[in-house]
């Protein structure tokens, strides 16, 4: 007989500034299971807050007993627009400021929740992850200094570099790819899609990202392209080399529609100008899927490129803050997380494997063949 899974602790999930929308949908899937399950359908959402001096100073404050809990705190540690009050001045919280704020209400649980987990879908410093010159390995530190606060578990999404997670060896760390999630979003919004080798083409816009794009052209069934960047290494702009041209290595792609594949869009001019190399070489329609956008460089770039025909969609993640102007572009999809990550949850408060969830190769193909048997 199976035994009854019972919860690992009472459940908590504290949402740091910034991801309050993010939270509140985890939170509603969340209560919904547990009516479905005989529960009263309670909020899981604990309450805290971090006040600040006029000086910028603060201090992190639960505002209920978390004793016991198995406490998950869900961070955006890129979400310009909150701000605070510093000498009488609205300053916007960049990473640093978020990263702080963390620290802070760990610190508050005083040591007496039974587990912490952290949900941080794009890691503070991901991109600074590995050391060529002499010069800090941000990422590394800061795992390693949550681990030394008491943080069991890290969750996070499409890491720059998996292989951050050797700076805690002895600690879980789960880095999550939301293919399934974009897959679906593509085929609702694109019912005419013919999802096969002859008519679509999967391509990384540099050698960094190979492994999330053969992964994708691996399950769906079709075929592989890349560009490579060819960089200027005598100059350093904007703390890295620029690029000179994008080479594209792959079949042909006349009359191709493409999917291309990134981690995440931060100006997004590089991705914008390997849309053009494909354009160039035949392309059909071009859809980006890319974890996290930023667009760090404003959206008209993007408006323009939409109008000349550049591309076709840009599919990115509810996962870090969005601004209403860019959920308002009829080129831009969101593609909802909440769901999977109250799942995620759900399932990790048992105890229980979440290995089927990170994998989603079968549910991609179920998905594959509904949509050819038009049931999508």
């Amino acid at each position: 007989m199976e035994c009854e899974k019972r919860p690992y602790g009472p459940l908590g999930l504290i949402c740091m500034k910034g991801s309050e929308e993010l939270a509140a949908q985890i939170d509603g899937t969340l209560k919904a299971r547990n009516v479905e399950t005989g529960g009263a359908g309670q909020s899981v959402l604990v309450e805290y807050d971090c006040p600040r001096f006029s000086t910028g100073e603060a201090k992190g404050m639960i505002l209920q007993t978390v004793r016991g809990y198995d406490l998950y705190i869900l961070a955006d540690v890129f979400n310009y627009s909150v701000t605070y009050k510093m000498f009488g001045m609205d300053v916007p919280m960049g990473p640093d400021n978020h990263f702080q704020d963390l620290k802070r209400v760990i610190g508050a649980t005083n040591g007496k929740a039974r587990r912490i987990t952290l949900i941080m879908p794009l890691l503070y410093e991901g991109r600074q992850d590995r050391r060529s010159a002499r010069e800090s390995l941000d990422c590394a530190l800061m795992l390693q200094e949550l681990v030394r606060m008491g943080v069991s578990n890290i969750i996070t999404f499409d890491a720059h570099d998996v292989r951050v997670q050797n700076a805690i060896p002895l600690s879980g760390f789960e880095n999550i790819r939301p293919s399934y999630q974009m897959v679906h979003t593509l085929l609702e919004t694109n019912k005419d899609l013919k999802v096969d080798a002859d008519h679509m083409m999967i391509v990384s816009p540099d050698e960094g990202g190979m492994t999330r794009s053969i992964f994708y052209a691996s399950v769906m069934g079709i075929d592989l392209g890349m560009c490579y960047k060819r960089r200027d290494y005598s100059l350093v702009v904007d703390g890295r080399n620029p690029i000179l041209s994008h080479e594209f290595l792959g079949g042909n792609l006349e009359g191709r529609d493409v999917i291309l594949v990134d981690d995440i869009i931060a100006s997004g001019e590089s991705i914008l100008n390997v849309a053009e190399n494909l354009k160039e070489r035949g392309a059909g329609r071009i859809f980006i899927f890319v974890t996290f956008g930023q667009f760090t460089g404003g959206l008209s770039a993007y408006d323009k490129a939409y109008a000349g025909g550049l591309f076709h969609r840009v599919y990115t993640t509810n996962l870090i803050y969005q601004t209403g102007e860019l959920l308002s572009r009829p080129w831009y999809c969101s593609v909802d997380m909440s769901k999977y990550l109250a799942h995620i949850i759900d399932t990790l408060n048992v105890d229980s494997s979440i290995s089927d969830l990170l994998d989603p190769s079968a549910r991609i193909q179920n998905l594959l063949a509904a949509h050819r048997n038009g049931e999508i």
